[in-house]
């Protein structure tokens, strides 16, 4: 059931009752926050459902489900016993809102599914959660091509996977075409192929398109592809053999070297899969394993008795939860949009395994299995998984750490007496002043926060293009204008419950604060003062700042820093904190860049029709057929403007008046 067919029930603070404020002094936090709850414990039902903990933000802070919804809440009108990271939750509780269900395992789906999308402060959170690829086998037409496929199954066709990678796809799919020589074309160059392409000519299509094979052979070759991605390699080896041998019997050397040739593909596949298991068909393997308060969750995948690669997660998860826990709530939000196998094998064992079974098996309308072995082929899976996943921790742990020692060490040379928990570098792209885009990248304790990434188209009339110090100052002003606007100025105690400086440290470690420790601009002592002419203006002039020149012809290694009230200084040339400086540079560089390139091409392909209010797609399309280009319509009169059809007199005014500023 999705949240749509449910109506949320909102249990809020009544008018003139003391609203908890997150930031206020814990007294209060304690007093009013198990208030609240406690005031809605009154009209819940005994029954399943799924509860919402709010701040007085708005913000969602947890999602919980529950057998018994009035049991369950009322556990947080009870302080007494909680870990701090409960503790703190119910602190930061304003108001709370509730669904009722018919059955704890539709709570627990729809629990998952809340996770997912309001991914709430004190959950566990899947991260990276990338749509896996899948190999596609179509058909839907008379000669079927083979393909990698991501998102819904809408075409036609046999699925197979999932695969860990795109790479583990293409991969497979190239020594599929060496195998069974299955085309990779699109059904349009099909049916406009007049003789064979180069695939042919190098044995990796038998070119069904100009009739170099026929189409009820060609069958015969999808249908062997189908067998062997269904796990029947075996059968489809075996013939293969056969062939082979009988086209040497009648000395028929060279389809037998062809036969050869897909033999060898075939095991070229199955070699690079590593392990196959004889005794599981189709299953998904999680180990988890925790170290230095993170948690490493190993996926493998196993389809059709193969092995389809393993995939490493990192989740979210405060430091007290168990690895129990963690896997629990991460098993059920990883299939709440992924197809679920017929056994779901796990390194540990928690409460609701059996609950989960059950809410799988309704999702696949089919039986699922959620086991915990102890011994035989499915134990050495999960051990398997486990020690991938301790490797991937210790690769993980061991970048942390690395992160953490060029943190600190930029913080000491720049004479920052605070940890380094978020750096923002900024970097403007232009060509000769057109289409200009400001970039903003972010950096913490665990790299670079991809998610926190912005660009700033620059929009500014008043500024003359190429004019970098002016882009810098309206990128700066709206960044930290609208960042005054959401969470207040960095002293506020809003901004540091909303992950400033002095969040608590029962905080998710990775929790990146609103406001950066640090701000770092591309470019010499110009752009600096530029930048601080905006933070004067906004009152942040506490706000550390650090501009980066190139060195002397450009050269890496040779940069010059500047600080408000510092003279220009240098880093060692073989400095770790210098190389660490330019790679963050590089990436603003890169990002600045791309954001211009998008935003160009864009420029480029723009028709100026759509710029006029009132003219869409129907009309759009009357005009160019009438005029023939956007030109030609820019230099029509209004009498021939208004003979296109669909066009009024009103329109037609506009359109004039559009592209003669003084009009008539």
């Amino acid at each position: 059931m999705s949240e749509g067919d449910m109506r949320w029930r909102d249990v809020s603070p009544a008018p003139g009752q003391a609203v908890p404020s997150p930031q206020a002094p814990e007294a209060v936090h304690i007093r009013s926050g198990p208030e609240i709850i406690a005031a809605a414990v009154k009209t819940l039902p005994n029954g399943p459902g799924v509860y919402r903990m709010i701040s007085q933000a708005g913000d969602v802070l947890y999602v919980g489900k529950a057998r018994s919804l009035k049991k369950r809440v009322q556990s947080y009108t009870r302080l007494g016993g909680q870990n701090n990271r409960i503790a703190r939750m119910i602190h930061l509780t304003a108001s709370m809102e509730f669904v009722s269900t018919e059955t704890e395992t539709e709570a627990l789906l729809l629990e998952a599914n809340l996770i997912k999308r309001l991914r709430p402060r004190f959950n566990v959170l899947l991260r990276d959660d990338k749509s896996f690829p899948y190999i596609l086998i179509s058909d839907d037409h008379a000669a079927p091509a083979i393909m990698k496929h991501r998102g819904a199954r809408k075409r036609k066709g046999s699925y197979f996977g999932p695969f860990a990678s795109a790479g583990a796809v293409e991969r497979t799919i190239n020594a599929m075409q060496k195998a069974f020589l299955i085309r990779t074309c699109s059904d349009s160059v099909y049916d406009s192929r007049t003789r064979p392409c180069l695939l042919h000519q190098i044995k990796r299509c038998a070119a069904p398109c100009t009739g170099e094979i026929g189409l009820d052979e060609y069958a015969d070759l999808a249908k062997g592809a189908k067998a062997f991605l269904a796990g029947r390699s075996r059968a489809v080896q075996t013939d293969l053999a056969m062939a082979m041998e009988a086209a040497s019997a009648t000395l028929d050397f060279e389809t037998a070297a062809l036969y050869r040739d897909r033999l060898s593909a075939l095991s070229h596949i199955q070699s690079h899969q590593g392990i196959n298991p004889q005794s599981v068909d189709e299953a998904d393997v999680f180990g988890i394993h925790r170290d230095g308060g993170m948690a490493c969750i190993q996926v493998f995948f196993f389809r059709t008795g193969q092995n389809w690669g393993n995939r490493a997660y990192f989740p979210k998860a405060d430091k007290s939860l168990s690895a129990a826990e963690i896997l629990s709530s991460f098993v059920a939000q990883f299939y709440d949009d992924k197809p679920v196998p017929k056994l779901v094998l796990v390194s540990d064992d928690f409460e609701d395994r059996a609950l989960l079974a059950q809410a799988l098996g309704e999702k696949a309308e089919r039986k699922v299995t959620v086991s915990v072995p102890v011994r035989g082929e499915k134990k050495e899976l999960v051990e398997h998984a486990l020690s991938n996943a301790r490797e991937a921790l210790g690769r993980k742990l061991a970048e942390s750490s690395s992160q953490a020692r060029l943190l600190n060490g930029l913080a000491e040379a720049l004479g920052i007496d605070r940890p380094l928990r978020r750096i923002e570098v900024y970097d403007n792209s232009h060509v000769m002043g057109t289409n200009a885009v400001g970039g903003m990248i972010v950096t913490g304790a665990e790299g670079f926060a991809k998610a926190h990434y912005r660009k700033f188209n620059i929009k500014s009339d008043d500024i003359t293009p190429g004019d970098d110090y002016g882009m810098m100052r309206e990128v700066m002003h709206r960044r930290f204008s609208r960042l005054i606007k959401e969470f207040g100025r960095p002293a506020d105690p809003d901004v540091e419950a909303a992950g400033g400086p002095d969040e608590s440290a029962d905080s998710p470690s990775d929790a990146l604060p609103a406001w950066p420790d640090l701000v770092v601009i591309d470019g010499g002592k110009g752009q600096l003062s530029a930048v601080m002419g905006v933070m004067k203006e906004l009152d942040l002039t506490d706000l550390p700042l650090v501009s980066i020149a190139k060195g002397q012809d450009r050269e890496a290694g040779r940069e010059t820093f500047f600080q408000p009230g510092k003279a220009p200084f240098a880093l060692p040339h073989r400095d770790p904190v210098l190389y660490f400086i330019q790679r963050l540079r590089d990436e603003a560089h890169r990002f600045a860049i791309g954001s211009h390139r998008v935003r160009r091409k864009k420029a480029m392909t723009a028709n100026p029709l759509d710029e006029i209010g009132g003219i869409g797609p129907s009309r759009k399309k009357a005009l160019l057929r009438h005029f023939g280009t956007a030109k030609a319509v820019s230099r029509a009169g209004l009498n021939d403007l208004m003979v296109v059809d669909g066009i009024s007199r009103q329109m037609a005014e506009a359109i004039y008046d559009h592209f003669h500023e003084s009009g008539e």
